[in-house]
């Protein structure tokens, strides 16, 4: 299917990351995988190329880093290899209140999911344009849709990626170029010890796989879909439906006693 397509991926040493980059692989697409542990990313570069006839090739960024898009564009233009699919995968998180979660914490957390997936996307979107081809798959998530108190930023955030990318989608058509965005609900990858999220009743809810947002998402990325909402429980699915009809006072208790240990 994505004969020498090739994929830039963040975020692409585990989880949802690593689910695309072997979705990508399985359908011949070469790929350009990006994060900051390289001994993951040379293992996953190692197992995808003895598998499938691909070249892989790997940059270790930290997007956290003023600068690192800036870089990381500049190596790319160095490879020499066009990139056809943008997948903006990576992305930080963080459990607890505003008050209480650290400067640099909150800095990092931005500084990834808001301004370097802007920074990649402004950066290669010119040459998708210019060839009249192109594809784009933002990763927001469900919780972009409401408040989210105890995850107040990681929220925001992700309404941010939602609300770029549907404008952008719009702003794009009729030139061949497409951006998707897709809402993850629950999946187990490994993120929620890293946000500090176990124990919650959040965590009760994550019962997809990253395999199964991953297949969803970048086929709804292939059709050029704007939005696809991917991986939900049933609890989150009655929540979304009624979310426009309740009080907002009412969401948010909601949300906050799911963040509860």
């Amino acid at each position: 299917m994505n004969e020498a397509k090739t994929a830039l991926i963040t975020g692409a040493s585990s989880g949802l990351g690593e689910a695309y980059a072997r979705l990508h692989a399985s359908y011949g697409g070469n790929l350009i995988l990006v994060a900051r542990r390289r001994e993951r990313l040379l293992s996953l570069k190692e197992e995808l190329e003895q598998k499938y006839p691909i070249s892989v090739w790997i940059l270790v960024k930290d997007l956290a880093e003023i600068g690192a898009s800036a870089s990381l564009f500049a190596e790319v233009q160095q490879l020499g290899v066009c990139v056809d699919y943008l997948i903006n995968n990576a992305g930080l998180g963080g459990q607890g209140s505003l008050a209480e979660r650290s400067q640099a914490d909150d800095a990092n957390l931005l500084s990834v999911d808001i301004r370097a997936l802007t920074e990649l996307t402004k950066l290669f979107l010119p040459g998708f344009i210019e060839r009249g081809r192109g594809r784009i798959l933002n990763v927001s998530s469900i919780a972009s849709l409401v408040p989210g108190p105890w995850q107040a930023t990681y929220f925001a955030s992700k309404a941010y990626v939602t609300s770029l990318t549907l404008a952008l989608s719009e702003e794009l058509r009729g030139t061949g170029v497409t951006a998707t965005v897709v809402l993850p609900g629950g999946m187990r990858t490994g993120f929620e010890a890293a946000a500090r999220l176990e124990g919650t009743g959040l965590a009760t809810q994550l019962t997809h796989s990253a395999d199964d947002v991953a297949r969803h998402s970048y086929e709804a990325m292939l059709r050029g879909r704007s939005r696809v909402i991917a991986g939900t429980s049933l609890l989150q699915r009655l929540l979304l439906f009624f979310v426009p009809f309740v009080p907002i006072s009412v969401v948010l208790k909601v949300v906050a006693r799911l963040h509860t240990r």
